[in-house]
């Protein structure tokens, strides 16, 4: 079974997304002091949902 390469531009790139969001958070948290960082954690926190909300 051969696999085929698709050519083009990639919709989405994701290292070059996930670079972005390091970096941005990283310049974000710079210099915080301990309860600073945690509260920082504590208000960007992904909300865990239900399958019956998704």
């Amino acid at each position: 079974m051969k696999t085929s390469i698709k050519s083009g531009k990639k919709d989405f790139d994701t290292v070059k997304t996930f670079r972005s969001i390091k970096e941005k958070i990283s310049k974000e948290i710079k210099g915080l002091s301990y309860e600073e960082l945690m509260d920082y954690f504590e208000r960007t926190r992904l909300k865990e949902t239900s399958p019956d909300q998704r």
